[in-house]
């Protein structure tokens, strides 16, 4: 009898995945009047959360399946949540993350003095909470359900500011994403009518692989590859991404590195491996259709990279490209290249992270978002640049780090099957990604506030020079020890809409000037710090935590569980007959 309830209680944990941080909605909102305990029960249903994903980790790598149905819909139709490997392999992500992001997130809103914090926090919850439904949805419809409310969700956070900037952008971002799950659902419908089933299946559903109706399996395919890929930021579908850089610094770092654009390249995951499976979709001939896609969106995106001045939307654009070698990888029916493409999940979402929270801390710190502005700011926060530096140098797919070793599976996989052309494209990404990053390094740690050097990747002063004349032109004194300049935008003033993307530029290149001036710069330039006094421990430490997680990813990947779910992932989709 206590065996059969243990055993019960055990099938219950991806619903307890998805209880925990909904209950903690109700208790953070209960807490609205105590910052200390609101915040409290933040980080206890992130760590309860986490928990409970990581003792199915065993599980699932010996192939047990927790499942807990919760009634059907219709016939053939359960809604049911369902914990295999390759939701494990999500879910323990995410969980993990978000312990980090809810501490970096109190440094961050308090820091600011933000409003409307308890509204932030379980709106917060609410998206983790929908991202495990993502992760443990049985079947197509309980997955669409989950991704559908992760949309619902995240808006409040997206439009947090409440500015018409972004509140435009929190409805473009509901536009788009809620537009995709229409096409997720109909492309959910055309599988049933089909197979007669939406549950996942490895390998495929039977059904799809030997049914006569192949156009229209061609069709369910590009619907939910379609649908998924709003999320995914599959260009042309991209454009919602780079807006929503509008939201605070933590739920760019977490929702838009991590849980919403992740879920996007999940479902096309999931229709990939459980849908319609590799050697199907490769039957079908939609597999190369779709690298092809990927292909041309991380070329373009990383190009459009290079023209963006400010660093948070710079990284968006990084984000689309990056997201783009999960799909070109899940497009090629070959062993290493899945296992490339699922790798870079967790590869890019530490570095990823890692980022986003650098610029967070930058903004909090300095008032500084435009990467024009940044010359010499190494000198003021070195932990953080340095910390930048690492995670830009694996997102270029440096040695010894978390974006090498999965980039090196991808090219693995398109070179044994003699795609030379995808082979090129993923290589020509990697010179991009440091053209893009390594000036922002370059800028922090060895230029002169005083004299930025115009063309950084062409001159390399080892040291940088010294910074005793750069308060020269100073002419008007601030509270703050720095100086105003005539062309001087407010930080976080942007430039009106439906401009597009060169306008937004032009404008961000005007309002800066070579001798402008920020929080923490004198007329020596940027005030030094050590690494102990450059901002909160409550955002510095998720930053180290967050960057020395890519380069373990990045030494020592046999020893870090996503590699080993993921090679089991992979062998049992490969295997298993359609």
């Amino acid at each position: 009898m206590t065996t059969a309830i243990i055993e019960s209680l055990s099938q219950l944990r991806p619903l307890f995945a998805v209880a925990i941080p909904t209950v903690s909605i109700a208790l953070i909102l209960a807490s609205a009047g105590r910052p200390n305990i609101r915040e409290g029960w933040t980080l206890l249903a992130g760590i309860a959360t986490f928990l409970t994903v990581a003792s199915m980790v065993p599980g699932a790598l010996s192939g047990t399946v927790y499942e807990t149905s919760l009634g059907a819909f219709i016939p053939g139709v359960e809604f049911a949540l369902r914990a295999d490997q390759l939701g494990v392999l999500f879910a323990l992500l995410a969980s993990f993350l978000w312990i980090f992001t809810s501490l970096y997130s109190i440094g961050y809103m308090r820091g600011l003095d933000e409003h409307d914090q308890t509204r932030y926090f379980a709106a917060f919850a609410a998206s983790i909470a929908s991202a495990m439904g993502v992760a443990f949805g049985a079947n197509l419809v309980t997955l669409f359900i989950f991704y559908e409310l992760l949309s619902v969700a995240t808006y409040p956070l997206v439009a947090h500011d409440e500015t018409d900037e972004a509140i435009w952008a929190g409805r473009k971002y509901l536009l788009y994403t809620l537009g995709g799950g229409v096409a997720v659902l109909a492309g959910t419908i055309m599988v049933y009518t089909l197979t007669g089933t939406t549950a996942f299946t490895p390998g495929g559903l039977e059904g799809l692989a030997t049914g006569t109706d192949a156009t229209m399996a061609r069709m369910a395919f590009a619907l939910l590859v379609g649908g998924f890929g709003v999320k995914a930021a599959l260009m042309p579908l991209h454009s919602w991404l780079p807006d929503a850089m509008v939201a605070p610094t933590p739920v760019s770092a977490l929702l838009h590195a991590v849980a919403v654009v992740k879920s996007g390249v999940f479902g096309i995951a999931r229709v990939v491996l459980d849908v319609f499976g590799p050697e199907t979709v490769d039957s079908l001939g939609v597999g190369i259709p779709l690298s092809i896609v990927a292909a041309i969106t991380l070329l373009t995106a990383s190009v459009i990279a290079l023209k963006q001045d400010n660093l948070k939307r710079r990284l968006a654009y990084s984000t689309v490209s990056q997201l783009s070698y999960i799909v070109l990888g899940l497009g090629l029916f070959h062993q290493a290249a899945l296992v490339g493409a699922l790798l870079h999940i967790p590869a890019h979402a530490f570095m990823k992270i890692t980022l986003f929270f650098c610029a967070g801390a930058i903004h909090v710190e300095t008032h500084t978002d435009r990467i024009s502005e940044m010359a010499g700011i190494g000198k003021r926060m070195p932990l953080t640049m340095s910390a930048f530096a690492v995670a830009a140098a694996g997102m270029a797919g440096m040695p010894l780090l978390a974006g090498f070793v999965s980039k090196w599976y991808l090219l693995v996989g398109a070179v044994d099957l003699e795609h030379v052309v995808f082979a090129v494209a993923l290589l020509l990404s990697g010179v991009l990604n440091v053209a893009y990053y390594w000036p922002i390094v370059y800028q922090a740690f060895f230029e002169d506030e005083a004299d930025p050097d115009p063309k950084p990747l062409l001159e390399f002063p080892p040291g940088g020079v010294a910074s005793s004349d750069a308060g020269a032109e100073a002419d008007v004194a601030l509270p703050n020890g720095g100086t105003p300049h005539a062309e001087h935008v407010p930080d976080g003033d942007e430039p009106t809409r439906g401009g597009g993307d060169d306008d937004r530029d032009a404008a961000d290149g005007n309002a800066v000037a070579a001798h402008e001036y920020h929080a923490d710069q004198d007329e020596t330039g940027w005030e030094r710090r050590t690494w102990r006094t450059e901002s909160t421990w409550f955002m510095l430490g998720p930053i180290a935590a967050a960057a020395i997680g890519a380069v373990v990813l990045g030494l020592v990947p046999d020893s870090v569980v996503f590699l080993d779910l993921i090679e089991r992932i992979v062998e049992t989709a490969m295997e298993v007959p359609n």
